[in-house]
């Protein structure tokens, strides 16, 4: 099949088109774009949960459900896998009725920081959702690494 030159072009338009976008969808799903202000490391979170004094976060886990259970931070909730659009809702569902100054701490763990596909769809929804006192728990490697072998405090289960 030969091609005439504006079908070439035509190509040639769809190919990019189709480069950029993939390149847009690779790009909205790295955590590493999250702004450092909104991050919190593992030792800060366990000092403000051990903590006494001051506003307790609401601590939502964002990642698969299988590593949920099998470990998490204490008192967290499971909100369902943000990499897909029934868990970006049931994140919606859970903070909707909230005040938007409310202290969140989202999180997952799944994998290293720079391939998690889960924090920053939940990060850039509840910015879109007007929340502004939002953190995003900043695991280098995931939880087990960054959590578990660090003695910090751990829940199983539901």
């Amino acid at each position: 099949m030969t091609l005439s030159k504006t079908g070439k072009i035509v190509l040639i338009v769809l190919i990019l088109g189709a480069a950029i976008l993939l390149a847009s969808a690779v790009f909205a799903y790295q955590a590493s774009l999250i702004p450092s202000s909104r991050l919190i490391n593992p030792e800060e979170l366990v000092k403000v949960l051990q903590s006494t004094k001051g506003e307790k976060p609401l601590v939502i886990y964002v990642g698969p459900y299988v590593l949920y259970a099998q470990a998490h931070v204490p008192g967290s909730e499971y909100s369902g896998q943000l990499s897909s659009p029934n868990g970006l809702e049931q994140l919606r569902k859970r903070v909707e009725s909230l005040p938007k100054k409310k202290f969140i701490v989202i999180y997952c763990g799944c994998c290293p920081w720079n391939h998690c596909p889960n924090v920053k769809p939940a990060d850039d929804a509840l910015q879109a959702m007007g929340f502004t006192n939002v953190k995003v728990l900043y695991i280098a490697n995931n939880f087990g690494a960054d959590w578990l072998d660090k003695g910090y405090p751990t829940a199983k289960g539901e």
